[in-house]
């Protein structure tokens, strides 16, 4: 468990110090108090500081509240790990004080009018901008799909979960696999709940299709009908491009990963609904050579007419850059000047602040440290010089864009809290194993000192 927590190294030294389970208990709890404590003096001092929280089942059934935070410290932005509790313990909101921002998935419990989170935060904090989780915006754009590929997702899930659902026929699977030399040997289980599920699933079953048609085949079932026909194929492989596509857009570097803030995912959000666009435009007249695998399986199958399939395709995409655009409403186009002061005007500003992105703009020593430096730096260091410009960039880029820590902080969590630690209270763990901030070793030995010689 160490090893998960503070690495090998030092695990490797913390083994060879004798110490019961009591002693690593209460070592480990004081360190979580000392970052504790570290990090809401920091979060006190800091202008502002945005939320994100998200709720999980562990092993033992518990609800569990995982809330990390963002703000700023030593002129850098900064994320942490605020506490993860159990949800039958209440919090207040008595010290929300300078929260500008809050972002949740989009749950009942979250964003309810009278009884969700969200409202009971705003009742203590009535400036606090909600913001929904992007990533799970995308999953739910994705989700509506025409009744033909619906049909084909659905009847791709019956055909693995024949496969793989039953371990007899996993293994045969299995060895059928081996002896066809084919690059993978078992298919991957589709769950609702992982989002990037559908493409991976749906990948491997088109990779492995001919072995798929032979063990349906050789085991009599109806579902072998599926692979036998041309268009059920074709409409597997477009489903496996938009998907892989999807993913593309969720996976780490584009919606998830850390230090990301609304403006740079709404951005990558606008490509991508301007993609689609070009997309449609382009299967409506016929051609498909943006999805790989629909364009040679289309090529492979020649004397067959895909044009119904082609327009399913396109109002597929229609329907899809539609929900994206109800999805994501916001426009932060009056806060092109954050993303770049030297190249964007702000004629939404007052006088005053316009007069200051002028002379902010005017200063070729900034321009440079610009140029050099993280955007969330750079305006943190304006703030002495431009407290007004300052203060409106830190509010937006303070705010989280998706719940993506949370749910990284979720998977450490499932690794600790195991069915034999099933009882354990691991938010002093947690905190170790996911802070920044390192415990002051020095103060917690002088102290111990102080107490053996009391």
């Amino acid at each position: 468990m160490c090893r998960i927590m503070i690495g090998e190294s030092a695990a490797a030294k913390l083994s060879a110090i004798p110490m019961s389970n009591d002693t690593v208990s209460r070592r480990i709890s004081e360190m979580s108090s000392d970052i504790k404590e570290q990090l809401i003096h920091y979060i006190q001092i800091s202008p502002y500081y945005a939320l994100q929280l998200d709720e999980s089942t562990d092993i033992a059934g518990q609800a569990q509240l995982l809330t990390y935070v963002r703000y700023v410290r030593e002129k850098e932005i900064e994320e942490d790990i605020l506490f993860c509790r159990p949800l039958q313990t209440r919090t207040t909101g008595e010290a929300i004080f300078n929260c500008i921002g809050l972002c949740t998935d989009g749950a009942r419990s979250m964003t309810g009018r009278e009884r969700g989170l969200v409202a009971r935060v705003q009742q203590v904090a009535p400036l606090v901008q909600w913001t929904h989780c992007m990533v799970h915006r995308e999953a739910l754009a994705a989700k509506k799909m025409p009744p033909l590929f619906e049909s084909v997702l659905h009847q791709a899930v019956k055909i693995i979960n024949h496969i793989k659902a039953r371990p007899l026929n996993s293994r045969l699977f299995g060895v059928l696999c081996q002896e066809m030399g084919s690059g993978h040997e078992q298919l991957l289980l589709h769950t609702e709940v992982r989002w990037l599920s559908r493409g991976r699933v749906l990948q491997r079953l088109y990779e492995l299709r001919e072995e798929v048609k032979l063990f349906l085949t050789e085991s009599q079932t109806d579902l072998a009908k599926h692979l036998d026909d041309a268009m059920w194929l074709a409409s597997l492989s477009y489903l496996v491009d938009i998907f892989d596509r999807l993913n593309g857009l969720n996976l780490c570097k584009s919606l998830q990963g850390r230090e990301s803030n609304v403006l740079l995912l709404a951005d990558r959000v606008n490509a991508f609904t301007q993609k689609i666009a070009l997309w449609h435009g382009r299967i409506s007249s016929g051609n498909c050579d943006m999805f790989p695998s629909l364009a040679d399986f289309i090529a492979d199958a020649r004397g067959t007419d895909f044009s119904s399939l082609l327009q399913s395709a396109a109002d597929h995409l229609s329907a899809l850059k539609n929900q994206f655009g109800s999805y994501f409403k916001e426009d932060y186009r009056s806060f092109a000047w954050v993303r770049d002061p030297f190249l964007c005007s702000a004629d939404e500003l007052s006088i005053d602040m316009q007069e200051q992105l002028i002379e902010l703009k005017s200063d070729s020593r900034l321009k440079h440290l610009f140029t050099t430096s993280p955007l969330s730096s750079f305006w943190v260091a304006m703030m002495p010089e431009y407290p007004q410009l300052c203060d409106i960039a830190l509010k937006i880029i303070l705010l989280f864009a998706s719940t993506y820590l949370c749910e990284a902080g979720f998977s450490r969590l499932t690794a600790l809290k195991t069915k034999y630690r099933n009882r354990a209270q691991i938010e002093d763990d947690l905190r170790i194993c996911l802070s920044n901030i390192a415990p002051r070793f020095e103060d917690l030995c002088k102290a111990k000192q102080a107490h053996v010689s009391h």
